[in-house]
């Protein structure tokens, strides 16, 4: 089962959901007896999706760690994008954390990639610099590389 990777994707799969509530609004207007018997035909819990794991999990899971230790580096030199990386993990998260075991699997992988730098450094050198871009070029060779295998 494939997967989108991206937040463009995501994006496209959330717009069909969010248009069929007014289609169904529409469609009740007509008739509301096959409406009400379908409603209860509709099992009264939704079950939750299986934790199936992806085949792009592995590199979906260090692309989460790159992102913790870039969340970690880029804010303790005060680059401008700092805040971009926790806002990237969150939306890592919500198109990929379908189930709660991957949201945590995601979630710690990207404290792991944090806190291997909050342990080690205090304040911005060069070698952290140097880090940073080095995770930079590894997220993006990544990045591009679950895209051209998976879609997104």
């Amino acid at each position: 089962m494939r997967r989108p990777t991206t937040l463009l994707c995501l994006l496209a799969l959330l717009a069909g959901p969010l248009s069929a509530p007014a289609l169904a609004q529409q469609r009740s207007g007509r008739s509301a007896a096959p409406a009400k018997e379908a409603a209860k035909e509709a099992p009264k819990e939704a079950t939750a999706p299986a934790d199936v794991p992806a085949p792009y999990d592995r590199d979906l899971l260090r692309m989460s760690e790159i992102i913790g230790a870039l969340a970690f580096l880029r804010n303790l030199c005060a680059a401008p994008d700092a805040a971009d990386w926790p806002a990237r993990m969150k939306a890592l998260i919500d198109s990929e954390g379908v189930t709660p075991a991957r949201r945590d699997r995601l979630a710690g992988a990207y404290n792991r990639g944090y806190r291997g730098y909050a342990l080690t450094y205090r304040v911005c050198t060069p070698a952290a610099h140097e880090a940073a871009a080095r995770y930079v070029a590894e997220g993006d060779r990544l990045s591009h590389a679950l895209a051209g295998r998976f879609g997104g």
